[in-house]
């Protein structure tokens, strides 16, 4: 365990420090010789609203993030806040971590108003934080239904209430709201609450830690804005004592808030899945400040269990309703999966600091799996519309559980995934580019990790100017790319090329054409001045893992980072989804532009809704056996007489799935051989 230097006590609201860190949700602050790259400024990274994942900035920015701070009223969150001080007679509604919705929600805007320079919600703002500051007791203390309803238990239920969870929440919204908007109030307010935590729980004082982690990334982040040793040292702390039996092994037991083991020995992911995946997040952000290899190998070795026998095929994580868990390796069930929204979330933002930490060019791969598929599902195109859990597959009868509806919801009573997609959404221009700096001879890089439409400008140490990216992708595999500016001596241009393609084709002005295989098309300034980067887009099946039992014998299609689906509404009339098998091998030919209107129009079904930004749909040859035998049978029973059919279907993209209406879908397809 690496040591971490004593600090002089600090006074109660410890302002951040004048130099501003960038405008990103996670800074670095040690900068050692060995960490792979730099974060950019988000505001140096400015996604075309023509390009799919700018469209989505301006989706969140005009549709769910008003629709987010509409919600917090009428779901009763604000009012739990009013309540406290007798500004309202209405009872506590929600979970009792509900208030993290009100900071998940500003910390929304605050990346807003970073991306944007929005001022449309500045008031509602100035409403908030002034609502939270009175609310807060003088001791710094926050936690509306200890304060409102069970003031008796204040720290007295940690696995349960989530207080250092919420001031974790707390934390990344107000720090957000610093760097972004220069605002430094509701941090100041936050501060207080965690220096009340220190007195209490801090090295050396009264054992106790959250039942559900993000306290911890949130401590390490507030360390790197203000340049206090104390954070980080909080933030180690609780990391230290995760593993040591302070949880009561009750409900779902020690496995479920990761108390089972020590952090340093527990290599297997497992329990609560978004609380495991926001403890790695912490715990990847205090190998970033120190450096410890026991930490580092504890996430690498879980990274690799995570993404290699517990992730689904659209980058979801979780198998289990009962307690939101990870399953054991390679338990993926399509129709029962979990798969919550704020899992993935998790998963992104613990990915991308191990891909500031180290090199592995998979974090890229799975971040654009991640934001291409589950994440672009959880919402519909209103930008209103919410999943919670995202399953693989929909049978036709399938009824809506708690969190598990059949189709979308404006809100939830247990509302994290909303808001989070919110703030994700602001920020997703952060993880789009990095800096790789010089390092063995070798002069430094922009890497362009996930392939947009953007204006990126050259930080200092790459040059000076602004890379253009025009680009369709993920509807097309083309990128141009056009260099206005200068690189300084040995700097590079870096563009990722995607795991499922493992080459491409690069044209530079001067008509050198040639194919590239590798991780990066690397390009120096006069290439980069005007170069054309081509992948192969063509459709291609894939299969799990032969131990995935679920999916044994089926295939699923993607093109390019797209996962595929088949919807009920797409098929021809009188064909059911359950019905249809593919052969391996089979040939794919993308649809036009008209299909899922053509296929809408016949079948009657729903409205019609464009693909994901241009992403095609696909006609795929099928066989169709409407099986309508027993459901156990002999194996020398004869046949029950069904006739095999051949038609052509369409896929659509997953992301898209639920658009037009409740129906059944199934991503993996059964092999007809």
């Amino acid at each position: 365990m690496t040591a971490l230097p004593e600090a002089a006590p600090a006074p109660a609201a410890a302002p951040a420090t004048a130099a501003a860190p960038r405008v990103a949700p996670a800074v670095p602050r040690a900068a050692r010789p060995e960490q792979r790259r730099l974060p950019l400024d988000l505001r140096s990274v400015r996604l075309d609203p023509a390009g799919a994942l700018g469209a989505w900035q301006e989706l969140n920015a005009a549709a769910t993030i008003p629709h987010c701070i509409a919600q917090l009223e009428t779901s009763g969150v604000i009012d739990n806040f009013r309540r406290v001080i007798g500004e309202s007679g209405a009872p506590h509604r929600g979970f009792v971590f509900a208030d993290s919705d009100l900071f998940k929600v500003i910390e929304a805007v605050a990346w807003e108003i970073g991306r944007s320079g929005t001022s449309a919600h500045d008031a509602w703002l100035d409403e908030m934080i002034d609502l939270v500051q009175r609310v807060q007791e003088p001791s710094g203390y926050l936690h509306t239904w200890i304060q409102g309803v069970h003031p008796e238990k204040k720290f007295a239920e940690l696995h349960w209430v989530h207080e250092m969870y919420v001031l974790g929440h707390w934390l990344q919204a107000a720090i957000a709201l610093d760097r972004a908007a220069g605002r430094s109030d509701l941090l100041e307010a936050a501060i207080r609450m965690v220096d009340l935590l220190d007195r209490r729980f801090g090295p050396g004082r009264e054992d106790g830690i959250d039942g559900h982690p993000e306290i911890e990334t949130a401590l390490v982040e507030l360390y790197r804005h203000t340049g206090q040793e104390r954070f980080l040292r909080l933030a180690q702390h609780f990391v230290d004592q995760r593993g040591r039996d302070l949880l009561p092994n009750e409900g779902f037991g020690h496995h479920y808030f990761q108390d089972h083991l020590p952090v340093r020995e527990a290599v297997d992911p497992i329990g609560h899945a978004v609380r495991q995946l926001y403890l790695n997040a912490g715990v990847t952000d205090l190998v970033l400040e120190t450096g410890e290899e026991s930490l580092a190998a504890v996430m690498r070795e879980q990274w690799d269990r995570v993404h290699e026998r517990k992730m689904y095929l659209s980058g979801a994580f979780g198998s289990r309703h009962r307690d939101e868990s990870f399953g054991n390796d390679y338990e993926l069930p399509s129709d029962r999966a979990y798969a919550e929204t704020c899992a993935t979330i998790a998963d992104l933002h613990w990915t991308w600091r191990l891909s500031l930490a180290e090199h592995d060019p998979r974090h890229a791969d799975v971040i654009e799996r991640e934001i291409h598929n589950a994440l672009a599902a959880s919402v519909d195109g209103s930008g209103r519309r919410f999943f919670y859990s995202n399953p693989m597959q929909r049978r036709p009868d399938r009824f809506s559980e708690e969190n598990a509806p059949a189709e979308r919801q404006e809100w939830y009573s247990c509302a994290c995934c909303p808001p989070n997609i919110a703030r994700l959404v602001a920020q997703i221009s952060s993880y789009v580019a990095a800096v790789r700096p010089a390092r063995d001879g070798e002069g430094p890089a922009l890497e362009v990790l996930q392939l947009a439409a953007a204006q990126i400008d050259l930080p200092a140490q790459i040059g000076s100017g602004t890379l253009h990216v025009d680009t369709r992708y993920p509807a097309e595999g083309t990128v141009h790319l056009r260099l206005d500016g200068e690189l300084v001596p040995g700097a590079r241009i870096a563009v990722r090329i995607p795991g499922w393609a493992g080459t491409a084709q690069v044209t530079t002005d001067d008509g050198r054409s040639q194919e590239v295989t590798g991780e990066y098309v690397e390009l120096e300034a006069a290439e980069a001045r005007s170069a054309r980067i081509s992948l192969d887009m063509t459709p291609r099946w894939t299969a799990n893992h032969p131990r995935v039992d679920a999916t044994r014998g089926c295939l699923a299609l993607e093109r390019g980072p797209i996962v595929y689906c088949l919807e009920q509404v797409d098929m021809p009339h009188g064909l059911e989804v359950d019905d249809v098998a593919v052969a391996r091998g089979a040939q794919v030919q993308e649809a036009p532009a008209d299909a899922r209107a053509q296929s809408a129009a016949e079948t009657g079904e729903g409205e019609t809704r464009a693909a994901a930004p241009g992403a095609p749909a696909l006609r795929i040859p099928v066989q169709v056996h409407a099986d309508r035998g027993p459901l156990i049978r002999s194996t020398s029973a004869p046949a029950d007489g069904a006739a095999v059919e051949s038609a052509t279907v369409t896929a659509v993209p997953f992301a898209t799935w639920g658009n037009r209406g409740p129906g059944a879908m199934r991503i993996w397809i059964p092999t007809a051989d």
